[in-house]
């Protein structure tokens, strides 16, 4: 994003740029409750924002929207390959999900710079959901403790807000994480610092709770992320040590003493125990990622350059089960659990070089300072679940990917230059 185009944009738009900046910005709660409440609500929420952004906003500022071009041609190749697909539903499920990665990054590209008072807000809003979300998991949790710390041994977990989605509600926890340490600075007072440090350990004791590796995977990136940009940094070196001394000790302390995180490790460990042992079965969950991957890379060996269609990623899947893996059930039969695979899959290998160079071109826009910092451990981070998850398959998936990721990258774009450095010298 051009920042002098943006600023073009907003004083050519018939729309006066504090208007512009307000209505973005209650889309913008709106999209929070609704994705923790309402698909309608987030749908709507999504489409104001983009409406908010473009409408008045000539299209030759589109075209200069590198990363919007990206996304564009790679999710052209789902609609494309709708002339290859025969289940047209299907087809259309996986073209809609799509949608925001054409809308929002242009959404937040022509939406002005938000004041540190709305980014506070902000926080007060996600946090707020965060803690209605989590009250919900705990009290089901301690509704019948016994049950649920028993089913962590066949990777059934506490229910979870949204729709019991709980790979994007631990990303989400991750996420925020990082949105509440990169905010604290920026937090006036002393008791909105002193809460947001206990929003973080809280968060923190539900990811582990909830125990779900995706979620957690993506924390400790984190935590060795912001343990080395400490450590890098003369003047925060303590700061730094500190990190690492209590992120050894938060390991092995919920190791030892989180149920649901001991029998989710002892399942893994297992589940890899049976792997060793060529027992392929669908009950674990490692195990029938990796089948996935091995029917998705056969079948992308046939169909290289068009893919089986977005169509048929289901039924072509279930059918290289059948063929080389007749023993797991329908229940357990798969789409690719990596999106890269995935878009592969859908579309051929064309696409997925469109898909990856799309995913790494932000990081080409990165500036040296804070912001550039918590925008590349959160690109780092969102990495993760592309790797091991179909992520952009589902509306949510779409969501916590693009919205965490954009609102970071947004807000470093509207940085002050004049706070870019050296690396060395980082604030």
């Amino acid at each position: 994003m051009h920042i002098n185009d943006t600023k073009l944009v907003n004083k050519n738009s018939f729309l006066p740029a504090k208007m512009r900046i307000q209505i973005a910005f209650i889309a913008l709660l709106g999209i929070l409750v609704g994705f923790f409440l309402s698909r309608a609500m987030l749908s709507i929420a999504m489409i104001l924002l983009g409406v908010n952004a473009l409408i008045g906003v000539h299209p030759k500022y589109w075209v200069k929207q590198k990363w919007w071009w990206l996304g564009l041609i790679w999710v052209l190749f789902y609609f494309l390959s709708g002339f290859w697909s025969t289940d047209l539903d299907y087809w259309h499920t996986r073209c809609e999900t799509k949608l925001p990665i054409l809308l929002l990054p242009l959404a937040f590209a022509f939406t002005p710079a938000f004041s540190i008072r709305q980014k506070t807000v902000f926080w007060y809003v996600l946090n707020l959901l965060l803690v209605i979300a989590i009250g919900y998991s705990t009290f089901c949790f301690f509704s019948n403790a016994a049950f649920y710390i028993k089913g962590y041994n066949y990777s059934h977990v506490v229910p979870t807000l949204p729709k019991n989605d709980y790979i994007i509600f631990s990303i989400t926890l991750a996420a925020s994480i990082v949105w509440n340490i990169y905010i604290h600075p920026h937090l006036v007072r002393l008791w909105q610092k002193r809460i947001n440090v206990a929003l973080v350990v809280l968060i923190i004791i539900v990811l582990h709770l909830l125990a779900v590796r995706t979620g957690l995977m993506c924390f400790y990136l984190f935590l060795v992320g912001w343990s080395g940009y400490l450590l890098w940094r003369k003047k925060t070196r303590n700061y730094g040590l500190l990190v690492v001394i209590i992120g050894l000790l938060m390991l092995t302390t919920a190791w030892k003493f989180v149920p649901t995180l001991h029998n989710r490790i002892e399942h893994t460990l297992f589940s890899w125990v049976m792997f060793q042992e060529k027992n392929m079965s669908g009950d674990y969950s490692d195990i029938g990622r990796y089948m996935s991957y091995d029917i998705a890379v056969r079948l992308i060996k046939k169909h290289p350059f068009l893919g089986v269609g977005a169509g048929e990623m289901l039924d072509s899947m279930k059918g290289g089960y059948t063929q080389w893996y007749p023993q797991i059930p329908d229940a357990q039969r798969l789409i690719p659990h990596n999106q890269f695979l995935s878009v592969a899959l859908a579309c051929g290998i064309p696409a997925m070089l469109f898909f990856i160079a799309w995913v790494i071109f932000p990081l080409t826009e990165v500036l040296q300072n804070r912001e550039g910092f918590f925008f590349v451990i959160l690109w780092l981070m969102m990495l993760i679940p592309l790797m091991v998850e179909p992520l952009l398959e589902t509306q949510f998936g779409v969501f916590v990917f693009l919205f965490f990721l954009i609102w970071q990258r947004h807000t470093m774009l509207h940085s002050k230059p004049s706070t870019a450095q050296p690396p060395h010298q980082i604030p």
